[in-house]
């Protein structure tokens, strides 16, 4: 006589197993919030998740990398608008000065305040600095990295507005001749920062575009990964659940298998 019970137990102790399997994978999930905790689970998935990822941070930081390029633009402009202002109050002195009506004296005075201007001017381009870098007193590209892959930057030019690039040094209105020379060269300095201004507006409105669309970039890359990495929380609450379930049916069939065996060879024991 043969009791027919081992083969459904075994069965029954795999599908426990199974049920066991399936809820440590759905706890991994749910408490790391990471629908591929290892890459046997979708290893294709998981290369394109680290791709993306990958892009993303490098979005990230060009953004950041961009932030600095509009401040350093920022500070251009200021920059060139304190020098615009002191020409245009040495102009105005030239002006003053071209007029033979002043004595030496006013013209030792209006030389005083002229020296001055220019000094100051000097100064914005000698020590106007971002992160110990000169943006006004040396000419050469800045490029800003605007992406996240190789070659994806932009330039940025750096001005140069001392006294000897404007080719104010030693600028003098001691004499009507010399007033009337200085207007001439202040003309030209000021059509200079003029368009170096233009520049400036032109760099930060192409720059801020570009941070704009970067950020919609990350974005979108965002979002395509997180469908491919992040877990539908209440679909993997409902298989928990469900196996959760499977599992204790299970083992109620396993319980009562066993229990009607023990039945079974009960009768042999009276």
């Amino acid at each position: 006589m043969r009791i027919q019970d081992k083969a459904w137990t075994t069965f029954a102790n795999n599908r426990i197993q199974k049920s066991q399997s399936s809820i440590a994978k759905t706890l991994e999930k749910l408490s790391g919030g990471d629908k591929i905790v290892r890459a046997a689970l979708n290893a294709s998935g998981l290369s394109i998740s680290e791709t993306m990822r990958a892009q993303i941070k490098g979005l990230s930081q060009a953004q950041h990398n961009m932030q600095n390029g509009l401040s350093v633009l920022e500070i251009t402009d200021s920059g060139l608008q304190s020098v615009n202002d002191a020409l245009h109050r040495g102009r105005e002195l030239a002006v003053q000065a071209a007029n033979d009506t002043l004595t030496n004296e006013d013209r030792d005075a209006a030389q005083k305040e002229l020296n001055q201007l220019m000094d100051s001017i000097d100064d914005t381009a000698n020590y106007m600095e971002f992160n110990t870098q000169k943006i006004l007193g040396e000419i050469r590209p800045l490029y800003i990295q605007v992406g996240a892959n190789s070659g994806q930057s932009l330039a940025i030019d750096t001005v140069d507005v001392s006294t000897k690039a404007l080719s104010l040094i030693n600028a003098s209105i001691q004499t009507q001749t010399n007033a009337n020379d200085l207007i001439e060269k202040i003309d030209d300095a000021l059509n200079f920062i003029s368009k170096k201004l233009t520049n400036v507006g032109a760099d930060y409105n192409a720059l801020t575009l570009h941070h704009e669309n970067v950020g919609r970039t990350e974005e979108n890359l965002q979002k395509s990964e997180s469908l491919i990495r992040d877990p539908d929380m209440a679909l993997e609450m409902m298989d928990f659940v469900k196996q959760g379930i499977q599992e204790k049916g299970t083992t109620l069939l396993i319980n009562q298998t066993n229990s009607n065996v023990k039945s079974l060879l009960g009768l042999f024991e009276r």
